[in-house]
């Protein structure tokens, strides 16, 4: 299957977490970095997830916020350091590729938050995802 979400992070699943009705799940990327992604209770079933599991992470670019630095005090689980690599601007929004331990990963964002980062190749960011913003795909 063929998919539009440019962000596909191989991955094992370290551990659920199960609820009344979501589920957390842990995945080890294989970069080393431990992603979260809440899932319905439903799916963490009907797709078998149990440490071991491998799995793809899925993130929609439009999902990925950037920071340069760590965050504290923040509810956002997902924290991925890494560095620019290329940019593509447009009239209004950017596209941004980082290099994350392992993985790439896109974001895109607006123009002007580029420029307000003053981003550039090299620049050392953070990747912030929510993890209700993570779907799973097994591998």
């Amino acid at each position: 299957m063929s998919l539009s979400i440019r962000n596909q992070l191989p991955g094992t699943v370290t551990a659920v977490t199960r609820g009344e009705v979501m589920a957390t799940v842990t995945v080890r990327l294989v970069g080393g970095q431990d992603l979260t992604a809440a899932i319905t209770l439903e799916a963490a079933e009907e797709l078998g997830l149990a440490p071991g599991s491998a799995v793809r992470a899925l993130v929609k670019s439009t999902e990925v916020s950037l920071a340069t630095a760590p965050v504290d005090g923040l509810s956002i689980r997902n924290q991925l350091p890494g560095a620019v690599h290329e940019i593509a601007t447009g009239g209004a929004m950017a596209s941004v590729k980082i290099f994350v331990d392992g993985a790439d990963l896109t974001a895109v964002i607006t123009r002007d938050a580029v420029t307000d980062l003053e981003l550039t190749a090299g620049t050392p960011v953070v990747a912030l995802i929510k993890s209700t913003e993570v779907s799973l795909a097994t591998a």
